[in-house]
């Protein structure tokens, strides 16, 4: 018997927590469940190199 209640108060739990992380999700908070992963080809993409020649150039016109 308490490894029934055991198994219902994990179940209770992890339906709870799955409704916090949905709850979140909706807000923009995360992404959970019912949000797909980005296409990462189509983002913009920045060489390292451009970035760090960038960031040295703006160190060097500072006075």
């Amino acid at each position: 018997m308490e490894i029934v209640i055991a198994l219902l108060f994990v179940a209770v739990v992890l339906f709870g927590v799955d409704r916090l992380m949905l709850g979140l999700e909706s807000r923009g908070h995360l992404n959970w469940r019912r949000t797909r992963r980005r296409d990462l080809s189509a983002e913009p993409t920045a060489k390292l190199d451009s970035l760090l020649v960038s960031s040295s150039r703006e160190r060097t016109h500072q006075p």
